[in-house]
């Protein structure tokens, strides 16, 4: 299995998250792509290469232009103008009844007109991260194109909660759904999308609802209780050509093995069924026991039991890396799940 990875995400750094009164260093940190790295290369079952440079079109998919423009521009408009701080983010959104189109030319209001939360500042090296992420996963796609059975692309940032217009939830280009488009547009006729990570990938939903061609399966917290809230419940099965394709698995917090198993069971039986033509993992190890930021309780050893269970469907297998926030774990954590895929 090859590893697609960058160095390139250290400079999308310095990032604050507001935690009680006070502002701290932000869960998605650089170490946690640094640790995930270190731990395949000490493991040496995978052959680490840089990612490929595609064009913009490639993120135009499912991206808008004024989005994408957004993202590219953000931190010079922030530079140049006369707020303050280390972090561009946001403190006013767009709410019911107002102009969702609005033509600010305040980078303030921009940031709230292109952002759904708080949780996704920019920096000066956030736009190479941001796009380098992408390419990650573009280039992941490109060699289960050519031959190989599954490729991990080491992703960050993360990617699953970006929406066609709006980032949030750390994630800014959706690095898994754009590798499931290339796939497609590569000749590919159906790609299934397997989210696996601890919060609901809402923008990889949001991405594919009206479509057959994906079908997008999630198991997470549930969002009664847990980010994102606003979506990500069991009665969203798509709509129009994509009613049907879309299946959530909402699961109450402190879920183990016991009770994340048999829901896994139920997603790879309905992603047989569907015969895609390869698989997209968006993988999050923050379902992990030790994760200081969820509340599943998935032990180390259990995430190679996910990837053999995964791998045993057979499919072309892209592993992309979502969320996982116990720096000191997620290395091996990654490490057991992709043994366990590549021993199926």
């Amino acid at each position: 299995m090859k590893t697609v990875y960058s160095d390139l995400h250290n400079g999308h750094s310095g990032l604050l998250d507001l935690r009680g009164i006070e502002w701290r260093e932000s869960a998605e940190c650089p170490a946690r792509a640094n640790n995930v790295e270190a731990a395949i290369r000490g493991a040496g079952a995978s052959e680490i290469i840089t990612p490929d440079e595609f064009p913009e079109e490639k993120y135009l998919r499912l991206h808008a232009p004024d989005y994408l423009e957004f993202l590219k521009t953000v931190w010079q408009e922030w530079e140049a103008s006369d707020e303050l701080g280390e972090n561009a983010r946001p403190d006013t959104f767009v709410g019911a009844g107002m102009r969702h189109n609005a033509d600010t030319t305040c980078v303030v209001g921009k940031l709230g007109r292109y952002s759904f939360d708080a949780t996704s500042p920019f920096v000066e090296g956030s736009w190479e991260a941001i796009r380098t992420s992408a390419n990650i996963a573009l280039t992941g796609a490109e060699i289960i194109k050519g031959g190989d059975r599954s490729t991990f692309a080491a992703c960050r940032p993360p990617g699953h909660h970006a929406t066609e217009t709006y980032c949030g939830g750390y994630c800014y280009l959706n690095n898994n759904a754009l590798a499931a488009q290339s796939l497609l547009d590569s000749g590919a006729s159906r790609i299934a999308i397997l989210d696996v990570d601890y919060h609901h990938g809402n923008g990889t939903q949001s991405l594919f609802y009206a479509r057959n061609d994906v079908l997008t399966i999630s198991l997470h917290a549930d969002p009664v209780v847990e980010y994102p809230y606003f979506l990500g419940y069991a009665d969203e099965p798509g709509e129009g050509p994509g009613h049907g394709f879309n299946v959530n698995f909402p699961l109450p917090f402190g879920t183990g093995w016991d009770t994340y198993a048999p829901a896994l069971d139920d997603a790879i039986a309905q992603i047989s069924r569907f015969s895609p033509d390869a698989l997209v993992v968006a993988l999050g190890l923050d379902t992990f026991v030790g994760d200081p930021t969820t509340y599943f309780n998935i032990a180390t050893e259990e995430f190679a039991h996910m990837g053999l269970a995964i791998g045993a469907l057979g499919l072309k297998t892209l592993v992309v890396l979502e969320g996982g926030y116990s720096v000191d774990w997620i290395g091996e954590n990654t490490v057991q799940f992709l043994d366990g895929l590549e021993s199926s």
